[in-house]
């Protein structure tokens, strides 16, 4: 179906992978795993034909269909909806839009009616051919499962939340019905409900698929294999089984590799005693005597030490000898410690929040106390983004009042990444935060995986989870006492998902999270409040520490 051949691509003088090979069968589902900057995007992006590879091969069986979702849609920041799901349905909306304004001609009794018929007949070839109303009716379904039925198609993209036009596109997507979907972290916005019907929808899909996605239950849901791409070595392993499946094999070899290599430097360590202790006896007996037959004793006792030593260095240059286990730089998160200001840090009363004509917080009532890690949970579009914002003094109330305690600093860490400068380098960025000397801010930017030239790589070029981990660092240069932290897990890596989390444990200030990965919720929450229909209602779970 899908085949690829020693596929290599390099960035700058590196490689980001290579002498990559692998297959995708009908009804394959595989999950495409490894650290941000491992090369999975750029992989997605080589497969589907929207980047080169530097060597190698694909070829794709004949009449095989690709459906592509991209990570984000900044590619049509300023376009509609229409716009963003015309990109998988190949121009369905353009061309029935097309098709609405020749009929309409149709009745114009000035209009010369054969030059019209032609028209309209080689309009709704197209239409036709891209699936007509029958991929409509379908795209209308999934979008209305999605929660976006009753969003015009000319309704502009910057007026949806980033769970919106992830929907929007997948919905889309779905309906293309490709044989192969290729999917760039679906999951990123999607609220619970979402999530769950999505893993539904695509444990039923009879494609293939192949996703990127950071939720580890996700994966555990969906797919039976997986694909992991080593950016120390550039090269992918196949795996069998979940992504649970993959840890514990992927834990086994790596226990495995220390014992080998242990077992191997203890044989060095022996072999290299045998031989010291054999070169000082020899040296001891030569400066013993200048008698022949001594000398000729210490040779003899020396020769098996050149023996041993030449085999030493053919075991440590044979192909299977075991290589010293590394392990990847990670992400090194330190909240600094601190009092937090007032004991209530947040209280909100009967807050009213309006967006255009559309009523978002109907009469909110909230109260954070220092300490507190609540996690806000609801559908999206139920108005979470709003509260967030509105807390964080982005957005007025119309009505109602929202209180910040005193000495209480609150940092905001923004779903959709806007509170970062495009224009900034990292280190310009990291600055802004907080003025202090180069050297120190290279160094705590290293913490953040930034080191060397790339803190002078702009805002704009870092990659998705490049830009989440910044925002982090900033929150922790300005010493913030509350986070409000609005899906800060979206884009970041496994790995780094779980040393954030190790760090947000162990933060004695206060959080509040929009979170819809259930590991974390579980790990992080002491609170969860669910957002429906603009108000709140706190939920008890024995699941919550």
């Amino acid at each position: 179906m899908f085949t690829v051949n020693d596929l290599s691509k390099r960035f700058g003088e590196s490689f980001i992978f290579e002498h990559v090979s692998f297959s995708i069968n009908p009804g394959d589902r595989i999950g495409l795993v490894g650290p941000n900057g491992s090369g999975k995007t750029t992989l997605l992006r080589i497969l589907v034909g929207e980047e080169s590879q530097e060597t190698g091969s694909l070829s794709v069986a004949p009449g095989v269909t690709l459906g592509y979702l991209r990570q984000g849609f900044s590619d049509i920041p300023d376009g509609t909806l229409g716009d963003l799901v015309d990109v998988p349905l190949r121009g369905l909306i353009a061309s029935h839009r097309a098709l609405d304004e020749i009929m309409g001609r149709l009745a114009d009794p000035n209009a010369d009616p054969a030059s019209v018929a032609r028209i309209f007949e080689r309009a709704n070839d197209l239409f036709e051919s891209l699936g007509g109303y029958a991929a409509l009716d379908e795209l209308e379904a999934l979008l209305d499962r999605f929660g976006l039925g009753e969003m015009a198609m000319d309704r502009p993209l910057d007026q949806l939340s980033g769970g919106q036009k992830t929907r929007a596109g997948l919905a889309a997507l779905l309906a293309s019905r490709p044989d192969l979907l290729v999917l760039d972290e679906p999951t990123n916005h999607l609220d619970a409900d979402a999530m769950a019907w999505l893993a539904e929808f695509l444990d039923s899909w009879r494609g293939a698929m192949l996703i990127v996605s950071h939720d580890r239950g996700f994966l555990d849901d969906v797919v039976t294999k997986i694909f992991a791409l080593d950016p120390l070595t550039g090269a992918l392993s196949i795996y069998a089984g979940d992504y649970s499946d993959y840890v514990e094999a992927r834990r086994h070899e790596e226990d495995e590799a220390e014992a080998a290599w242990s077992r191997q430097q203890a044989e060095v360590t022996r072999i290299k005693r045998d031989i010291r202790a054999a070169e000082s006896k020899a040296r001891s007996i030569e400066a013993s005597s200048i008698d022949y037959a001594v000398l000729k004793k210490a040779a003899k006792i020396a020769r098996p030490a050149v023996v041993r030593k030449r085999k030493l260095e053919r075991m440590l240059d044979a192909e299977d000898a075991a290589s010293m286990p590394v392990r990847r730089w990670g992400m090194s998160l330190n909240f600094a410690e601190n009092n937090g200001g007032a004991r209530d840090a947040i209280r909100l009363t009967d807050v009213h929040v309006s967006l255009g004509n559309q009523v978002i917080l109907k009469g909110i009532n909230l109260l954070v106390r220092h300490g507190d890690r609540v996690a806000l949970l609801g559908p999206n579009g139920s108005g979470k983004t709003t509260l967030m914002r509105t807390i964080s003094g982005e957005l007025e109330p119309e009505s109602g009042t929202v209180r910040i305690g005193s000495g209480v600093q609150v940092g905001y860490f923004a779903q959709e990444q806007q509170t970062l400068d495009p224009g900034k380098t990292v280190l310009e960025q990291a600055y802004a935060a907080a003025q202090m000397p180069e050297s120190e801010l290279r160094t705590f930017l290293h913490k953040f995986l930034f080191d060397g030239e790339t803190v002078h790589r702009r805002v704009a070029e870092l990659s998705y989870g490049e830009r989440a981990r910044l925002m982090l660092a900033t929150l922790v240069l300005k010493e913030t006492s509350v986070l409000l932290l609005d899906e800060p897990l979206n884009h970041l890596d496994i790995d780094a998902r779980e040393e954030f989390e190790q760090a947000l444990a162990g933060f004695n200030g206060t959080t509040v999270m929009v979170l819809h990965d259930r590991y974390a919720i579980d790990r992080l929450a002491n609170r969860v409040v669910h957002m429906l229909d603009g108000g709140l209602v706190e939920i008890t779970s024995e699941t919550i520490a």
